[in-house]
């Protein structure tokens, strides 16, 4: 049993963890025709805590238990593995990324999260005002522009061979592509990194 868990808590490369994700995908549609996606629990959420007369959120949410079940799973498992699975190793970052990283201010590599930006002292700051809330409303509004999230259309959508997961996908990535490259910098001097 030490051993499972000691294979566990490592890594895993991309060639075991890949082909898991991509299996959610066809597991999910014979067990119930569901499709994978992460964004659309908080619609189900609100319909369920703030029920209101808006047309959004005038459905059936109860059918979508599993979806909200599903993330609370996700929510768990996450708990379950830093409480009792965490890998004590520092996590492994190429040196090249490490030094475009110190040349935004970032040499913290000892958690997932930069110290120097996640901290509950940044929350209240101008660098919370941008990175956090302002972030967050820009995920939460393109999320629902583009309707759905990178795991729905990436993950589900691409498999299902369908034309505008393609295009919200390449345009995630475009998009990822000129925030780090281009904004990032910029936005990192300006809050004083």
């Amino acid at each position: 049993m030490e051993l499972v868990i000691d294979w566990i808590k490592q890594p895993w490369p991309w060639y075991v963890a890949g082909p898991l994700l991509g299996l959610m995908v066809p597991a999910l549609l014979l067990l119930g025709n569901k499709s994978l996606g992460i964004s659309s629990v908080l619609r189900h959420a609100c319909a369920a805590c703030f029920p209101a007369k808006l047309p959004f959120f005038t459905y059936d949410w109860k059918k979508e238990m599993w979806n909200i079940l599903f993330v609370l799973g996700i929510a768990l498992g996450g708990w379950v593995t830093v409480t009792f699975l965490n890998n004590p190793e520092a996590i492994v970052i190429a040196a090249s990324t490490q030094k475009d990283l110190a040349a935004l201010g970032i040499t913290d590599f000892q958690s997932l999260l930069p110290v120097q930006i996640f901290t509950w002292s940044n929350l209240f700051t101008a660098k919370g005002l941008i990175f956090f809330v302002m972030g967050g409303f820009l995920i939460g509004f393109g999320t629902r522009y583009a309707g759905g999230c990178t795991s729905g259309h990436a993950i589900m959508g691409l498999s299902n061979l369908q034309w505008s997961s393609l295009v919200a996908t390449i345009f995630f990535m475009l998009g990822g592509f000129a925030m780090t490259h281009l904004l990032l910098p910029y936005i990192m001097a300006w809050v004083g990194f």
